[in-house]
């Protein structure tokens, strides 16, 4: 089979995708299905940037396109890519070609690490460590992996089935992932000591203590790794240093309390870890391009759920 009658098979899988999603949705947004780690993706118009910490998942669009922003790193998405995600990342992301007669349509299904080690147990996978690399990717999806999540989205036709098959289709999906040549990072969370897992300790840890000031000593503690190692592999993994990691985290919280408790700014600030209110502002401004206050009237003008 030659790569131009694979692409047109990948295709083909695709439109039936689409064809899948926009029976199964029946308004704007994310909606989640009776697959818990499975939701569907539709919207019919290019949207602004979204802020959110996205958490470890694979995505992948069967029509339109989409932007994704990590700090300074720029990735773009469409039909024949998968995007992937293995750690907590705080990122932004906009459809950017959609409109009424041709929706942005996507699969998201939220990867558990418990499954890639369950995976990797029961199946005797080789991982073996490997130098850090970004938790995150876009990568030429293949006909095996396409198939495969058409027939988990298909399977939401038949519910009775899910309880049974659902497993072993993402187990399959993971699998095939595992294969692909962006598997190392998934590979690297199945191998006990990588430095993902240590990272993947430092988030958890900074983002349960994300309002309080970081200590060194304290971050490198939770990783297990030394001072000097933190600062490298974090970076190679997030795109960001911890400090950074945490504004990040700090603002998006602000973001979603202001939104959702209509609180004072300063009161805001200083919840999530803030001592001075003109800070709180700046840094505010600096990520979602208004200072709080201006944000707020924008996103209920624009009725945006984060």
């Amino acid at each position: 089979m030659t790569m131009m009658d694979t692409d047109q098979r990948i295709h083909d899988r695709l439109q039936e995708l689409a064809g899948e999603i926009e029976r199964l949705t029946d308004q704007e947004g994310i909606q989640p299905t009776q697959i818990p780690s499975l939701s569907l993706i539709r919207n019919s118009e290019v949207t602004n940037a979204i802020h959110m910490i996205y958490e470890p998942a694979i995505c992948l669009v069967a029509q339109g396109r989409k932007q994704v922003m990590l700090g300074q790193e720029s990735y773009e998405y469409g039909p024949l890519d998968y995007f992937l995600v293995s750690v907590d990342l705080p990122i932004s992301g906009q459809v950017i070609e959609a409109d009424r007669d041709h929706p942005y349509l996507a699969v998201r299904l939220a990867l558990d690490p418990a499954q890639i080690l369950e995976m990797v147990q029961e199946t005797e996978l080789q991982a073996a460590a490997a130098p850090a690399k970004r938790a995150l990717c876009v990568s030429r999806t293949d006909l095996g992996l396409t198939d495969a999540i058409l027939r988990l989205v298909r399977l939401l036709e038949t519910p009775d089935h899910i309880e049974v098959l659902a497993p072993l289709l993402i187990r399959e999906i993971l699998y095939r992932i595992w294969q692909d040549q962006q598997g190392d990072i998934l590979r690297q969370l199945a191998v006990t000591g990588s430095s993902t897992s240590r990272v993947v300790g430092v988030i958890k840890h900074i983002k349960q203590y994300y309002d309080q000031p970081l200590r060194v000593e304290e971050l490198a503690a939770a990783g297990s790794m030394s001072s000097s190692s933190l600062h490298r592999y974090f970076k190679e993994v997030t795109g960001m240093s911890p400090l950074q990691y945490q504004k990040q985290v700090r603002l998006q919280e602000a973001r979603r309390l202001l939104l959702s408790e209509a609180a004072d700014a300063a009161e805001v600030g200083y919840r999530v870890g803030y001592e001075s209110p003109s800070q709180f502002s700046r840094e505010y401004a600096r990520l979602f391009g208004l200072p709080p206050i201006s944000d707020m009237k924008r996103l209920r003008e624009c009725q945006v759920v984060i």
